[in-house]
């Protein structure tokens, strides 16, 4: 471990009485709350991460240790304030170091310790590449500084192409912030992840960063209003959509619209129930992939539907 990051290590282990032997990275236990019913996704495997920053924790995820790079993050949407914090870019200090501490760090100047390049993603692996940082959970669906400052980690995001990342994805997001914030009533439960290539894996240059061929998200609102607009009454308490991160995709999952501008042409997002997503995860992942407990039907929905 290099000398800076071993300081880091220390500095943060002690800080605020936390101790290095609290396992953040191999166990969802201490961020159970920002699943549905405590309740992560089913059928994927990888390396849990309680994602903590500033010694709290802020959101999940599921992260694929040979892809380095997440399958999805889970989190709790919050209605936004304030502006984007200033992206200062964070590594997970226990994917090189089990004992360390579990708060993320901030990437240090000057050479990186070569465990910490080994086991995850770094910045080096997407300077002048032709992909951006794609946010899985994203800074926009949080309030406190501190909820939006801890999306800026390395773990929380994949090789996105600029089409999507600064097209119809930051639309949906944009869609699904406006949705939530009018019409949901209590704890609204985002889950979003990536769909990789059916054969034939893309990388990163040198081969270190998997890139998805999709990418997907779903919510999960149990109690919401019910003077809902027809047009979004199909929306709750639960949707999902699926985002081409390849222009040169197929369209069976999700079709081209022709028309659209040209930097953004090839990477369309599609809306759908969340049972449809499923059966794409199902037939890409080759297993049963179930995203929220009962599909977010559980007795809170059903209480709600019961007052409507």
């Amino acid at each position: 471990m290099s000398l800076r990051v071993a300081l880091a290590v220390v500095v943060l282990a002690f800080a605020g009485g936390w101790c290095p032997c609290l396992a953040d990275v191999g166990d969802f236990a201490p961020c159970l709350h920002v699943f549905y019913k405590s309740w992560p996704p089913k059928g994927l495997a990888g390396t849990p991460i309680c994602q903590r920053y500033d010694n709290q924790y802020h959101f999940a995820t599921l992260y694929s240790r040979p892809r380095r790079s997440p399958w999805f993050s889970a989190y709790l949407y919050s209605v936004p304030a304030g502006k984007r914090p200033s992206a200062s870019w964070k590594f997970e200090p226990q994917l090189a170091y089990p004992g360390a501490d579990g708060n993320m760090i901030p990437f240090p100047p000057g050479p990186l310790d070569q465990n910490v390049v080994e086991s995850q993603a770094v910045e080096l692996d997407y300077i002048n590449s032709t992909y951006s940082r794609g946010h899985l959970n994203p800074s926009l669906h949080h309030h406190t500084h501190e909820d939006r400052s801890a999306t800026f980690t390395l773990t929380n995001v994949v090789p996105q192409k600029a089409g999507s990342n600064d097209g119809p994805w930051e639309v949906l997001e944009q869609t699904v912030n406006k949705t939530l914030s009018a019409y949901c009533l209590g704890e609204a439960y985002i889950v979003t992840g990536i769909i990789p290539y059916l054969n034939d894996e893309r990388w990163l240059k040198n081969h270190r960063v998997a890139v998805p061929e999709y990418m997907w998200s779903a919510y999960c609102c149990p109690n919401y209003n019910n003077s809902l607009p027809e047009k979004l009454k199909d929306f709750f308490p639960t949707y999902a959509a699926i985002g081409r991160n390849d222009c040169n995709s197929t369209e069976e999952i999700v079709p081209v619209n022709k028309t659209a501008k040209k930097q953004f042409r090839g990477f369309d997002v599609r809306p759908m129930p969340l049972e449809t997503l499923e059966m794409y995860l199902k037939d890409r992942f080759n297993t049963v992939v179930s995203v929220f407990y009962e599909q977010c039907s559980g007795s809170e929905a059903n209480t709600h539907r019961l007052k409507q």
